[in-house]
């Protein structure tokens, strides 16, 4: 049996095998053991076969034969008698692919392309009757030849032009127009088409504006975006479209589409920078007149974008030579007709056209410095006159912001003209009102009553941006405008931190960024000048400099400035004794400052080495030994600043430094011993010494996972005697942040330096709180948190966690801790400062999943089989571990926790009350059906803890009400529009709530309810 009949044979129940079939025989042509005439022979009267199906299958072989052939085994004349064979056999299905493959060969000459062309062209006169895979697979031919073979077609002129027109008229399939679109444009760009743009034009244009919508099992991802994309392309492809294209998308402006509109706006943007500038000129004007109603009426914020980028881009094409005097004279004509109707719009006694006004300007202006002066010239001089005539503030703060978007222009210039920057020099008709100008801005932000902030703030803006104008100002006016800021900072006596004095410190940075030696010698000095040396009065005016301080040193030189003045200015501060809370602010701003920078490798590092942790936690540590003298260094609140300041500066050290200041971590740079004497908690110790827990637990937390601390040998052996006795130190401490560093640092040890291997010993320091300790009141508050946080630092490293999670849990239904440890759930999964990835901790992936996997079902039966006295520990339990378990877990176990949560609300816990709403209002966000059956006690309890303004907290009440007004639109109509009725009275009471913020979220939540079944406009 031959190729062809067994590749016959199997074509119609596998062609996967029949292309094997067909690269076999193409593997025997390529080693000569047949021919190809031998191949054509035994297709013998199968592709004379009355039957097309059969006629098609044989063709097919051929074409799959030859498409698995090598470019430059077949001959120019076996090409040229197979390129013919095909054409003549165009209708028989497989040919057009044949000569795809054929195409591809190198023996492929132009006339066998130019044979090909006019054979697609001429036979598929009924082309829109075929298929669309038949249609997709001829356009796919023309493309290729367009592609391989263009020199060829395009010698055929006009004729080809003529004949892909009439192919493809009436295509409407998304996927063939992306084909017929690429090779139109081939057409329209590098065919001479004077005698054919009309036909060409119509056969582009007939398909504007595009209204596909794919569908949505559309596989092929083709977007209405790619068709715009590609049709706007072939619009904007040639001058010769002008007369057509641009008055016609003018009259589609008047569509009342918005996607149309834009549509519009986006083509006529791509023609305009596209088209010659002499054409673009000619329908400059007519395009101004069309585009200024969308910018000077404006329906939508995002036309009015698109038209001013219209605006811009036609600018910019007609400024494409200014060496040119046309070009000139093109922009000049195009520019008097907008300046003109931006002076009459400012004319208007409303003042409401002043922003789109100044929006064109800018747009317009910041495309050429040319572009740039014409504007300033017929717009400033009348448009100050205007301002100095307006007698209402609201007036003249309209103009003042239109010459801000003039100052834009000249800024954005500047920015984007990289070979010639943009210079104000003596050219610029800007030059000749810069006295004015600048007077106007600084009489206007200083010269006005505080009450007027808004226009004092235009005034702000409009200084800042003259000065940013490059070569504009001098140095004096700058300074002068840097003293103004200045003094709004610190002696304005306006609110706390108005947006006025925020506004002006981004008015110093930006300055700054320009001319940094001016803010240096002025402003530093006058902030650091509220600084006294001794302790302030009542007067917080160094808080406002230190603020402003920390704003400003956002530029690395001023920011070394302040760090080395503030450091000095410490020392100064602390030698007089003075009270805590000025050195605290101090201590505050360096850590604020430090923390924006990344120190390693900083200039400033070996400083903030010595000065910081060398000398500022051994003055601490000193501090705590004095118990008669009092100092800032011993309150609690500086230490847990500095401890702060310290941790940014150690995590940037090398690890030879930080390995020294572990060493350190218990003896703070004092003398050895002197703090804790041998062992490192001693029954009793002195108050201030038990502060110094707090520094050292910083340093700890900053140092590397592989240091060493000073109780602690290299083979960690002295670890747990460490433990103990921060253990037996918490456990008798008395003030609670100390007892809560102790804590911390305990579970620091644990997960970041514990090695593998001391399980069980870190195990039996668990047990020790709540099983051995005697029973007390005074130790209640100390063991279950101690517990906890052990629990948390093993549960982090997924260390014996099933061991820990099961101890805790038995203590639920403990009649003296069991409220406690309930409470406790809370920190295992809490994020902390300290115990944190930025500080070395192990925290696994999976340990979050852990503990809901372990928890969550025990919890549950624990709460169904318990007393009722002890049910509400197993509920704070689950609110503490729900409130920091990921979305995603929660939702795995939603019919688990609904009824759980559900009674949450009925406890007294205002937090746990909050987290459980929180929770639910998740489920009922992402699976709406599962809180369906729950929808009688959820909108009651919810109603409940929304009206009850005395037992409920206002993050309860807030909280609930949000949880309701998630539920219509969610939840389907016929499941809770029982429900409508009784929620929209329930919400009644609310609407009198003491806070304004819970009376809002009542109002959108009976909104919500009351709108939930009527019908929308598309109903």
């Amino acid at each position: 049996m031959s190729d062809v009949q067994q590749y016959l044979i199997k074509f119609e129940r596998d062609k996967t095998a029949a292309e094997v079939i067909a690269r076999k025989t193409a593997k025997e042509l390529e080693s000569k053991r047949t021919t190809l005439i031998d191949v054509v022979k035994s297709l013998g009267d199968y592709i004379n076969d009355e039957n097309s199906q059969i006629r098609s299958n044989a063709v097919t072989y051929l074409s799959q034969v030859i498409g698995a052939l090598s470019r430059t085994i077949l001959s120019k004349q076996q090409v040229q008698i197979l390129c013919q064979f095909f054409c003549d056999r165009i209708d028989d299905g497989g040919a057009i692919a044949g000569l795809h493959n054929l195409q591809l060969l190198a023996a492929y000459r132009s006339d066998m392309a130019i044979m090909t062309f006019r054979a697609v062209t001429k036979h598929f006169q009924d082309f829109m009757l075929h298929q669309r895979a038949r249609r997709q697979e001829i356009l796919g031919l023309l493309n290729d030849l367009m592609l391989n073979h263009r020199p060829a077609i395009k010698g055929l002129g006009d004729e080809a032009v003529i004949g892909v027109t009439d192919l493809v008229s009436g295509e409407k399939d998304p996927r063939n127009l992306m084909i017929v679109f690429s090779i139109l444009r081939v057409l329209i760009v590098e065919w001479e088409i004077s005698q054919t743009v009309q036909k060409l034009f119509d056969a582009v244009f007939c398909y504007f504006p595009i209204t596909f919508r794919p569908s949505s099992d559309d596989s092929h991802a083709l977007t209405v975006q790619d068709l715009k994309v590609r049709l706007r392309d072939c619009i904007a492809a040639s001058s010769l479209f002008a007369p057509y294209a641009l008055p016609q998308l003018v009259d589609k402006l008047d569509s009342t589409s918005l996607n149309v509109k834009k549509d519009v706006l986006k083509t006529i943007g791509a023609c305009a920078s596209a088209y010659d500038p002499s054409v673009i000129s000619n329908y400059s004007v007519t395009l101004w007149d069309a585009l200024k109603y969308e910018l000077l009426n404006v329906q939508d914020e995002e036309l009015a974008q698109e038209a001013l980028i219209v605006l811009q881009a036609i600018a910019l094409r007609l400024k494409q030579d200014l060496a040119s005097t046309t070009s000139m004279m093109y922009l000049a004509r195009y520019l008097k007709p907008v300046t003109e109707e931006c002076l009459d719009q400012l004319k208007e006694p409303q003042h409401k056209q002043a922003k789109p006004v100044g929006d064109i300007i800018q747009y317009v202006g910041s495309t050429s410095i040319i572009a740039y002066h014409l504007i300033v010239k017929a717009v400033l001089p009348p448009l100050i006159t205007m301002y100095q005539d307006a007698s209402e503030i609201a007036r003249r703060r309209a103009f003042l912001e239109v010459l801000i978007q003039i100052f834009s222009a000249a800024i954005a210039l500047g920015q984007v003209s990289r070979t010639a920057p943009f210079q104000s020099n003596s050219d610029d008709p800007l030059q000749l009102f810069k006295s004015s100008l600048f007077d106007i801005f600084t009489h206007t932000l200083m010269g006005t009553s505080s009450a007027e902030v808004s226009y004092r703030l235009v005034a702000l803006k409009g200084l800042v941006r003259l000065c940013q104008i490059s070569g504009f100002l001098e140095d004096s006016d700058i300074t002068l405008a840097v003293q103004h800021f200045d003094e709004i900072v610190l002696l304005d006596q306006s609110d706390e931190w108005s947006e006025l004095k925020i506004e002006a410190i981004q008015a110093l940075v930006e300055i700054s960024k320009l001319k940094p030696n001016i803010v240096m010698d002025i402003s530093f000095p006058f902030f650091l000048a509220k600084l006294p040396d001794s302790d302030p009065s009542d007067d917080t005016a160094y808080l406002d400099a230190l603020e402003g301080l920390a704003r400003l040193s956002v530029e690395k030189t001023l920011s070394d400035v302040l760090v080395r003045r503030l450091l000095n200015k410490l020392e100064v501060v602390l030698q007089a004794s003075a009270a805590s809370k000025y050195p605290q602010a101090i201590l505050a701003t360096l850590h604020f400052v430090l923390s924006r920078r990344e120190l390693v490798q900083d200039s400033l590092l070996q400083t903030c080495y010595e000065r910081v942790v060398l000398s500022l936690v051994r003055q601490a540590a000193l501090a705590s030994l004095d118990s008669k003298s009092s100092s800032a260094l011993t309150d609690m609140a500086t230490l847990e600043i500095l401890g702060r300041l310290v941790g940014t500066v150690v995590k940037a050290l090398d690890e030879q430094k930080r390995q020294t200041i572990a060493l350190e971590s218990y003896t703070l740079f004092a003398e050895k011993d002197a703090l804790y004497g041998s062992r490192l908690m001693p029954s009793e110790i002195p108050y201030k010494q038990c502060q110094t827990t707090i520094l050292s637990t910083w340093i700890l937390a900053s140092v590397g996972s592989s240091a060493e601390a000073l109780y602690t040998t290299g083979d960690h052996s002295g670890l747990p005697n460490l433990l103990q006795d921060l253990m037996r130190a918490g456990l008798h401490e008395q003030v609670p942040l100390i007892r809560h560093y102790l804590f911390r640092q305990i579970g620091l040890l644990i997960n970041k330096f514990m090695p593998s291997g001391m399980s069980d010993e870190m195990l039996e320091l668990l047990r020790y709180p709540l099983t051995t300790m005697p029973r007390s009141n005074d130790t209640l508050e100390a063991a279950v948190p101690m517990s906890f946080w052990i629990a948390k630092a093993l549960t982090l490293r997924l260390e014996s966690t099933d061991e820990v999670l099961e101890h805790l849990l038995g203590f639920l239904v403990d009649s003296f801790y069991g409220a406690s440890c309930a409470r406790g759930f809370g920190i295992l999964l809490a994020p902390d400062e300290i115990l944190s990835k930025d500080h070395g901790a192990t925290i696994r992936l999976l340990c979050g999943q852990k503990v809901f996997s372990t928890c969550i079902p025990k919890l549950a039966v624990g709460y169904r089989e318990s007393e009722d006295t002890v049910k509400p520990n197993f509920l704070i339990a689950l609110s503490g571990i729900l409130k920091y378990t990921p979305a995603e877990i929660i939702m795995t176990e939603t019919d688990t926790l609904l009824p759980l949560l559900l009674q949450s609300l009925d406890l007294e816990e205002d937090e746990v009350k909050a987290a459980s709403i929180e929770i639910i209002i998740v489920i009922a966000q992402k699976a709406p059906s599962s809180v369906e059956g729950h929808l009688s006690s959820l909108t009651g309890r919810l109603l409940r803890c929304a009206t009850q303004g005395t037992k409920n907290s206002s993050n309860v009440r807030l909280n609930a009400l949000r949880c309701l007004q998630t539920l219509p639109g969610r939840v389907r109509d016929s499941a809770i529009l029982p429900f409508k009725t009784g929620v929209t009275r329930g919400l009644l009471g609310v609407l009198d709530d003491r806070k304004r913020r819970i009376r809002k979220e009542a109002v959108q939540c009976k909104a919500a309810w009351l709108a939930m079944d009527e019908l929308d406009d598309g109903d």
